[in-house]
């Protein structure tokens, strides 16, 4: 298992618009960081990685809750959208 590096994100599925071929279901929480895709495919991981490092390594933004973001799959038929949580 890899070291842990700033603060975990959590990953859940809130919503799944079509099929994801990945499986992926409204409600699975899955812990994701720069080193773990958790599951993701690669072309959503792709798109999800700078919020996910940014949330891992503590940044924040002017907008919003500083401590989520969500997401969405750039499938258009079948997207899922995903709340990513840090915790501190």
């Amino acid at each position: 298992m890899a070291r842990q590096f700033g603060h975990k994100v959590f990953a859940m599925v809130t919503a799944v618009r079509g099929h994801c071929g990945w499986g992926h279901k409204v409600g699975d929480k899955m812990e994701i960081s720069g080193h773990d895709t958790a599951g993701l495919c690669g072309f959503f991981y792709h798109d999800a990685f700078p919020t996910i490092i940014a949330l891992q390594f503590g940044a924040e933004h002017p907008w919003g809750d500083p401590e989520k973001r969500v997401i969405e799959c750039w499938d258009r038929k079948n997207a899922v959208t995903l709340e990513l949580t840090r915790e501190k």
